[in-house]
């Protein structure tokens, strides 16, 4: 046999022994075989750290409070209570109510709004409704817009589920009030002013009622 030959049987046997172990340290596969899934608590472990850090803080709560202050807690409170909660739909929510409230006050009628406010609250505001009646006064508004809302606090109690939270609005209108001949007796049908209101809205967590109350009211 010549060298040549030699060579070239050297060569395959070197090769064959090399696919065969291939074969034994990787398997067998075809095509884009999905590979068998491991049992590592550690590696399971280490993925669940991965990812709690990889999300970080819940925005939709930082976006409105400081991260670890207590109102970050009860809002985080509140969503474990009620996981399909959510503070930027709130606080939307709420800035669609403060124009709503407002303007029924303004108006007169607080029959649209009645179910959104505590019943305190609806006394006193129905207490001021009609101590403009007797006095022949009619309040004519126009709102404007909201130039801002800020959520200020925000509570929870676990052992009754109840949550408060608190907000700062600016609000734009126009407002005249007018006696019983018609007449302008304060206001300026033309002058935007600024009404500045904090208000506290409440609500038990997790029950089928979705409706927050107006439950305090300030400057």
């Amino acid at each position: 046999m010549n060298h040549p030959v030699i060579q070239l049987l050297v060569l395959a046997a070197i090769a064959l022994f090399l696919v065969i172990r291939l074969k034994n340290v990787l398997g067998t596969r075809t095509g884009f075989e999905k590979p068998p899934a491991v049992d590592n608590p550690r590696s399971d472990a280490v993925r669940r750290d991965f990812e709690v850090i990889e999300g970080g803080p819940d925005r939709d709560i930082i976006d409105h409070v400081p991260d670890g202050s207590e109102s970050a807690k009860a809002l985080a409170a509140m969503k474990q209570a009620e996981p399909g909660f959510s503070v930027d739909e709130f606080v939307g929510g709420a800035r669609q109510a403060y124009e709503m409230i407002l303007m029924a006050f303004e108006n007169g009628d607080l029959s649209p709004v009645q179910d959104f406010l505590a019943e305190d609250v609806y006394d006193a505001f129905l207490s001021v409704i009609s101590d403009r009646e007797d006095r022949g006064l009619k309040v004519h508004a126009n709102f404007v817009g909201v130039r801002e809302t800020v959520l200020t606090d925000a509570e929870f109690d676990p052992t009754t589920s109840e949550a408060e939270i608190t907000l700062r609005f600016v609000g734009e209108m126009t407002s005249v009030v007018r006696d019983a001949e018609g007449k302008i007796v304060e206001g300026d049908p033309n002058e935007i002013k600024k009404n500045r209101d904090v208000w506290t809205f409440a609500r038990m967590m997790g029950t089928g009622d979705p409706n927050w109350k107006l439950v305090a009211t300030g400057g």
